[in-house]
């Protein structure tokens, strides 16, 4: 796998086909190869870490995932946003694309959060979740989707890449539409570890294969326990996955060396 990083960046995990990196994300953005990757999906904190409970599996949890999903002020939430989009600005190629998952504890901010460093707004995916866990509190409807946003560069030479046809064939010959439906991640795809906020497969397939080309790079700046990379390296992509917790990199490395192509 051709070199993205200075010889004084070393990976946690390489193959000819991935690579993993743990750190910190700021720093290894900066170390990063200007326009050197041809799309990117970011899961970025959500920020609801808020001491409250949730329902999973019939049973009452706290909402808090750890430190990473903590933020102390509106101010810094929107901070926080600006500097790794304005980041991934940097090493996103002219004609690539961006993904940003997110709930409404952050995803307004990070919309925008692209306008202001730069990007255009191309597409508001609404993934709605077949079967979401009940809202405990009952004060207000469940929430059962999330939102991703599609963005590219505001660059008048700007073009980003749509694989329209083959979504189109994958919807019965209709044009897709921005609201896709699907069930949470399956337990089979949580082998290798726990990730409180694991996406499926099938979704990262699906903008995967929406946006990219064989051989393209995938990075992935908050990657956890790398679905990206999972949909990446069966799609035969390129993947690069950054994470600042060990524990995740470690789930990720199972997952990609499990994984064929």
């Amino acid at each position: 796998m051709d070199r993205f990083f200075p010889r004084t960046v070393t990976p946690y995990y390489e193959t000819k086909n991935e690579m993993l990196l743990l750190g910190d994300t700021f720093e290894l953005l900066k170390k990063m190869k200007k326009e050197s990757v041809d799309v990117i999906f970011a899961d970025p904190p959500y920020f609801l870490s808020n001491d409250g409970i949730t329902c999973k599996s019939g049973k009452m949890e706290s909402v808090n995932k750890g430190s990473w999903d903590k933020v102390d002020s509106l101010v810094d939430k929107h901070k926080f946003n600006r500097q790794w989009i304005r980041a991934c600005y940097k090493v996103l190629k002219l004609n690539g694309s961006i993904w940003i998952s997110g709930t409404l504890h952050n995803i307004y901010s990070i919309g925008m959060a692209l306008e202001q460093e730069g990007f255009k707004i191309i597409n508001n995916i609404t993934w709605q979740k077949n079967n979401p866990p009940p809202n405990l509190a009952c004060k207000c409807f469940t929430h059962s989707t999330e939102t991703i946003l599609w963005a590219q560069k505001a660059d008048k030479k700007a073009k980003h890449l749509f694989n329209y046809q083959l979504m189109k064939e994958q919807n019965g010959g209709k044009q897709m539409k921005d609201v896709w439906s699907g069930n949470l991640t399956a337990k089979s795809e949580k082998f290798a570890g726990k990730h409180p906020t694991q996406k499926p497969e099938y979704l990262l397939t699906r903008i995967l294969e929406a946006s990219t080309l064989p051989g393209m790079v995938v990075l992935d700046p908050f990657c956890g326990s790398s679905t990206t990379g999972v949909a990446a390296k069966r799609l035969g992509r390129l993947y690069i996955g950054i994470d600042n917790e060990e524990d995740y990199i470690n789930i990720s490395k199972t997952r990609l060396e499990t994984i064929l192509p």
